[in-house]
C-alpha cells in the first residue's frame, strides 16, 4: 500500500479503548477542551488555544490539508464517552520514504492511563504492516519523562540524546530519540 492511498482517505483505526479517525469541525469543542490547557503544550511546539475560534481554525486547516492528501493527524476518540481526547500523526520526509516519526498530543485529563501508548502502538502496527516502514521514531524533550515512558511502553528503544536539537520558545533544547525498527517489531 502506498502512502497516497492511506492519506487520500485517512483510515479509521481502532484499539481496545480508542478510535483513531479524521478530525472534523464537529470536534472543535473537544479540541478546544484539551488545547486550551498550556500544560498540554509544555513540551511541544505550538501554543494553547485562547478561543474556540482557534480550535475551529486549527481543524479547518487540517480539513484543507486532508483534501490535498497531506499527512495529518488522527483524532483520538475515547470509546467510553465518544470524546476526542488528543491526536497523533506520522511525520514523513520525502527523501526517506521508509522512515516516519510519530508525534502526539493528549488531553491532560487522560494522562497516565495508557491511552497514548495504545495509540502509538496502533500507529506502529499500521506503519510496519501497511505502510512498509523500516523505522519509526519519536522524540521528546529530555525533561518530558511521561512521553519517554510512552515510547518505551510502545516498544521503542532509547537511542540517545540529540544536544541542542530544536529551538523552543527561543531556547535550544536537548531531545531524547527513541525508535523501533521492523526487525524488532513483535507483530
Amino acid at each position: 500500500m502506498v502512502l497516497e492511498d492511506i492519506f487520500c482517505d485517512l483510515p479509521r483505526l481502532e484499539t481496545k479503548r480508542l478510535i483513531l479517525r479524521r478530525m472534523t469541525l464537529a470536534d472543535a469543542e473537544d479540541v478546544f477542551d484539551y488545547c486550551k490547557d498550556p500544560e498540554v503544550f509544555r513540551y511541544v511546539g505550538g501554543k494553547a488555544h485562547k478561543t474556540m475560534a482557534d480550535s475551529e481554525n486549527f481543524i479547518r486547516d487540517i480539513e484543507q490539508k486532508y483534501s490535498k492528501k497531506e499527512i495529518l493527524p488522527w483524532g483520538l476518540v475515547y470509546k467510553k464517552d465518544n470524546k476526542l481526547i488528543g491526536d497523533c500523526v506520522f511525520l514523513l520526509w520525502p527523501n526517506q520514504p521508509k522512515r516516519a516519526e510519530c508525534d502526539y498530543l493528549l488531553s491532560k485529563n487522560y494522562w497516565n492511563q495508557g491511552f497514548m501508548t495504545e495509540a502509538v502502538k496502533e500507529l506502529i502496527r499500521l506503519g510496519f504492516e501497511k505502510l512498509m516502514f523500516d523505522r519509526i521514531q519519536a522524540m521528546c524533550e529530555v525533561a518530558n519523562a511521561a512521553s519517554a515512558r510512552v515510547m518505551e511502553k510502545a516498544g521503542m528503544q532509547f537511542e540517545g540524546v540529540l544536544r541542542n536539537y530544536i529551538q523552543h520558545q527561543g531556547k535550544p533544547l536537548d531531545m531524547k530519540m527513541y525508535s523501533i525498527i521492523r526487525q524488532e517489531w513483535p507483530n
